[in-house]
């Protein structure tokens, strides 16, 4: 599965200098020492505050805390995986036989995990700037799509804000239905926004992920319930 790591190089914007830094940060623990995790560690720490610097910047008007929702919703397994499937990481991951059989290959949190170690790689083999720059190559374009407003905002919270912002009755949440044991139980959760007539329904694994279905399908239906209220209006 290992192949030359001249086209990832040329991916990240950075060539090496000591291949021994490179081959370690794409090593699983699973494969041998030395293996990635320490260099994982220094990644993790160069990511953050690289973000939050490229957030910093981008958005000047943005609060702490609207900040660090952003940076959350960046510096996470799911986008670093995505991330890392992009440049092909797993074509270059070293992992032992058991792991790569199971589908280490492919698994989200070594590939997360190995794109951290990739960023904390470089710093060492360079410096803090052209880690930051690799960082950057990747993030930036991630950055540049994001809509402040509503990104890393869960479907309830998006909901209650329109709400709100229109003077209008906050949902309400209902357990419909609820089946099967207690370590295996599926949720039927009803949505109902009395203001605009819409009732939605989301199903789960548990009683928030229901909740959080309906709300989605809600914020779904409001545009054509609000332009039929305005029509109503003009009439």
């Amino acid at each position: 599965m290992i192949v030359s790591s001249a086209q990832l190089e040329r991916e990240l914007g950075y060539v090496f200098r000591d291949a021994g830094l490179l081959r370690q940060a794409l090593t699983h623990r699973s494969f041998g020492v030395p293996h990635n995790e320490r260099l994982e560690f220094l990644g993790d720490s160069i990511l953050n505050a690289v973000v939050a610097r490229l957030l910093f910047d981008t958005f000047p008007l943005r609060s702490e805390g609207e900040l660090s929702r952003l940076r959350a919703s960046l510096v996470k397994k799911e986008t670093l995986a995505e991330l890392a499937q992009g440049l092909a990481l797993g074509d270059y991951l070293r992992l032992g036989d058991g792991e790569a059989r199971s589908g280490g290959y492919q698994r989200p949190s070594i590939l997360a995990d190995t794109l951290e170690a990739l960023f904390a790689a470089i710093c060492l083999d360079a410096d803090f700037q052209m880690a930051s720059a690799a960082v950057a190559r990747l993030f930036e374009p991630l950055i540049a799509a994001i809509d402040p407003e509503t990104h890393g905002k869960d479907n309830k919270t998006r909901l209650q804000e329109w709400l709100q912002g229109r003077h209008m009755a906050l949902p309400r949440y209902a357990i419909v239905a609820q089946h099967g044991e207690a370590h295996d139980q599926h949720f039927v959760v009803q949505c109902e926004l009395s203001d605009l007539a819409i009732v939605t329904q989301g199903e789960g694994s548990s009683r928030r992920a229901a909740e959080q279905e309906a709300a989605a399908r809600a914020l779904l239906a409001l545009p054509s319930a609000q332009k039929a209220i305005e029509k109503k209006g003009h009439k």
